[in-house]
């Protein structure tokens, strides 16, 4: 019997052996690879129906002109497939999200952090920060490295950290006359705390239901203190310190402040794994 073209996927062994290989050293390289599969496999059957509907019944039942046809179908498949902007574009960033291997939406530019703090609470010489999520580094990249520097804990982390807890700088914790408490992380304000609070209606969850309630948080001179303070509490306090040492990569920081009870949220760890990744690919990016 002569071999007929396939209008399927590739899945014999050579095949999968080839795939997996690539996936090891370029896990992108094979997701784009797959997709385009996919996309071939879908052509190739949009091509079959559309013959289907369209040829005689007598000349399409010749074996030989059936395998002609279907020969054509599989070129026609492949040259259509892998085209930028094409389904196997989609599929592929739909499979990187899947993976794990497409950060979050870099929110856009100018649309965070566009509100210059009090003169009187910079050390340094003030300027307006810059806007955007970008600007959010750059701003506190300083901060979070003296407090890396003392504590050991990724700067990337709590730089993405203070992102997730205000909306990029947009949504600050604020005193009742609308000044800021440079509280970037969230930290409460509990029977241990001495210094200044800032009382904010917020959302906790309660068995896994949002509630709106008035909580106490600190309130610190500047965000180089909030930084500080926060690290502070994450490398000594015995209910989070573990987690900073056992963390290997962003999933398992962020897994583990959630197992410690550090937020409500059922879904904070994944929320703030996302969040972690696109301040790395920020930071590649400012170089």
């Amino acid at each position: 019997m002569s071999a007929q073209p396939s209008s399927s996927l590739s899945l014999d062994s050579r095949s999968l052996g080839n795939l997996q290989a690539q996936a090891a050293k370029d896990p992108k390289a094979a997701v784009r690879e797959t997709a385009k599969q996919f996309e071939k496999l879908f052509m190739n059957e949009l091509l079959k129906s559309m013959r289907q509907s369209t040829m005689a019944s007598g000349l399409s039942d010749d074996a030989g002109c059936k395998m002609g046809t279907e020969m054509l179908d599989d070129q026609y498949a492949g040259k259509l497939s892998g085209l930028p902007g094409g389904l196997s574009d989609i599929i592929a960033r739909q499979l990187e999200r899947q993976m794990g291997m497409a950060p979050g939406p870099i929110p856009a530019t100018g649309s965070a952090n566009n509100t210059p703090a009090p003169l009187a609470a910079r050390v340094q010489a003030t300027r307006i920060p810059q806007t955007g999520a970008a600007g959010f580094v750059q701003q506190h990249g300083a901060a979070a490295e003296k407090a890396e520097q003392k504590t050991g804990i990724p700067s990337e982390f709590m730089i993405a950290q203070a992102a997730h807890e205000t909306g990029w700088g947009r949504k600050e914790i604020l005193h009742a006359d609308g000044s800021p408490s440079f509280n970037l992380f969230g930290i409460k304000a509990g029977a241990s705390w001495k210094g200044p609070v800032a009382e904010v209606r917020t959302t906790e969850y309660v068995d896994g239901k949002a509630q709106k309630v008035v909580q106490k948080f600190r309130a610190y001179a500047s965000y180089e203190e909030s930084f500080a303070d926060y690290a502070k509490l994450i490398s000594e306090s015995p209910r989070y310190r573990d987690t900073v040492a056992g963390a290997k990569d962003a999933g398992s920081f962020a897994q583990g402040l959630q197992k410690a009870g550090y937020a409500t949220d059922p879904a904070y760890a994944e929320k703030l794994t996302r969040v972690i990744n696109t301040t790395l690919r920020l930071q590649r990016s400012l170089g």
